[in-house]
């Protein structure tokens, strides 16, 4: 019987299965909020890198953490998407990745989390890493495990 080469597997870094940082959608800490809804909103995505103009990684925003902040007591507070700043409200507690991080550690982090950023040593933002990317890896490898079975 055939098996995943584990090792093959285990050999990936967080580097090879990452999604760039120049695909990635992201907003600058001195943006408004109404700013960081319209990227959000265009992406469909629900929460993005925060990023500095030296590109610098300083957290997320989230439609959640936005809509934290605009609830009034008795209506939503539209008036301070423009006001706020992103930085006055993004979360910066956030997991991050190395470029030459292990696939396992990528994997401990995504259990938890649908994406994480990946950073270089000097904090410069390099990409995502996905549970998506992790799941096309195995899917490819199920496939070619799949075929070899079938080959006998």
């Amino acid at each position: 019987m055939f098996s995943i080469d584990a090792n093959e597997l285990m050999g990936l870094t967080i580097r090879d299965l990452m999604i760039p940082g120049d695909k990635v959608a992201h907003v600058q800490i001195g943006n408004n909020l109404e700013h960081a809804l319209l990227v959000l909103t265009k992406t469909g995505y629900t929460a993005i890198p925060v990023l500095d103009p030296t590109f610098k990684l300083h957290g997320l925003i989230g439609m959640n953490l936005i809509m934290d902040n605009i609830f009034g007591l008795e209506r939503i507070e539209f008036e301070k998407l423009e006001n706020m700043k992103v930085e006055e409200v993004m979360n910066t507690e956030i997991p991050r990745l190395f470029l030459n991080d292990s696939l396992e550690k990528g994997l401990d982090l995504v259990v938890n989390n649908p994406f994480i950023c990946v950073q270089n040593e000097e904090k410069i933002f390099e990409g995502i890493f996905t549970r998506r990317a992790i799941l096309k890896q195995l899917k490819k490898h199920i496939h070619l495990l799949n075929n070899n079975q079938h080959n006998k």
